[in-house]
C-alpha cells in the first residue's frame, strides 16, 4: 500500500485520538489513531460517498439493506466500522470521537475525498 496522507476532523483537538481518512487511487481508508487493533478498513469511494450523505442526513440508509460501510454503537459508547466486503476489518473507536468525525463530514471537511472533477 502506498504511504498514505491521512486527515482527520478540524473538531478533534491537537494530538488526540480521532477517526482518520485517507485516499487513493481506487480506495478510501478509515482508521483510528488510538485503535489498540491498528486496523485500517479499505472501501470504495462510492460507499464512503453513501456514509457521508447519510451523516450530513441527506439520504436515508434503509434498513435491512445492507451498505458497504456499517456502524454500530454498542451499549459501552463503543463505534465499530467495518467494510461489508472485509467483515473481519473493525476500526474501533469511541462515541465522542465518532461524533467529532461527524461533525467534520457535516462541515464538508471529507467532501474531497469523492468530489469528481
Amino acid at each position: 500500500m502506498p504511504r498514505l496522507s491521512w486527515q482527520k476532523s478540524s473538531y478533534c483537538g491537537e494530538g488526540d485520538s480521532c477517526v482518520h481518512v485517507a485516499v487513493t487511487a481506487r480506495s478510501i481508508h478509515i482508521t483510528e489513531s488510538a485503535d489498540p487493533s491498528g486496523a485500517i478498513l479499505t472501501t470504495a469511494p462510492d460507499d464512503f460517498l453513501t456514509l457521508v450523505q447519510a451523516l450530513k442526513g441527506e439520504r436515508q440508509m434503509a434498513e435491512g439493506r445492507r451498505t458497504g460501510i456499517e456502524v454500530t454503537v454498542g451499549g459501552d459508547d463503543t463505534v465499530r466500522i467495518r467494510a461489508t466486503n472485509a467483515p473481519d476489518t473493525t476500526v474501533t473507536t469511541d462515541r465522542r470521537k465518532w461524533d467529532t468525525f461527524v461533525l467534520g463530514v457535516r462541515a464538508g471537511e471529507f467532501d474531497h475525498f469523492f468530489a469528481r472533477p
